[in-house]
């Protein structure tokens, strides 16, 4: 494998990448948050969920406007990739989001480095059910960890009713001052602890391009 081949590694950046890569699993759907491609996105994922179901207009309409609320509000902070998870384990489904976010850089803390924002993090983060650390990660360099787990949100979490198990990822992109963010989450309470082990392993495919 020459160098051209290998894939590039945080440290091997003098100048900010052109973008980022990053690899989700089959049955992952992604949903545009371009305001010109969102709602054609969200209407073939409801059309793909309710395939062979005629009678439910008032779900398929009430899926519509959580979604929209959803997309709109991810654009709204920066969002440029959001997927959900259409996975199943028999007949439970493993749902799940993933939203990979660039905060603009007035909204974000003056942060030069993973310890830096692991210590400013830690100042305004508390709670029993919290993990926060570095991690590091084999492309895409160090970056900080974030685990949590919250009380349901049924307005805000298209009706879920169970314990939400957050997990972000604050990576720096090299080069610059900017950090991309990948936010998953899971209602899927009884499952937390597997739903992390396959976030943490998605978010390890991250790599500069």
């Amino acid at each position: 494998m020459n160098d051209e081949d290998r894939m590039k590694k945080a440290d091997d950046f003098t100048a900010p990448p052109a973008d980022y890569n990053l690899f989700v699993p089959d049955g992952w759907f992604q949903i545009a948050l371009d305001p010109a491609e969102r709602d054609r996105s969200i209407v073939a994922l409801i059309d793909l969920q309710f395939k062979g179901v005629d009678n439910a207009p008032h779900l398929k309409e009430q899926l519509m406007r959580d979604l929209q609320k959803k997309a709109k509000s991810a654009y709204g902070i920066g969002g440029t990739e959001l997927y959900l998870s259409l996975l199943t384990a028999g007949p439970v489904p493993l749902a799940s989001s993933l939203l990979v976010s660039v905060p603009s850089a007035d909204e974000w803390p003056k942060c030069s480095d993973p310890e830096e924002l692991l210590d400013h993090l830690a100042g305004r983060i508390s709670g029993d059910e919290v993990e926060l650390g570095i991690t590091h990660m084999e492309a895409a360099g160090e970056a900080v960890r974030l685990r949590r787990r919250s009380a349901p949100d049924p307005v805000n979490q298209l009706g879920n009713s169970l314990p939400t198990t957050a997990v972000t990822y604050y990576v720096p992109i090299p080069a610059t001052e900017r950090w991309l963010m990948l936010n998953f989450s899971t209602p899927v309470d009884p499952l937390a602890d597997q739903m992390v082990r396959l976030f943490d392993t998605v978010a390890g495919t991250l790599h500069w391009a």
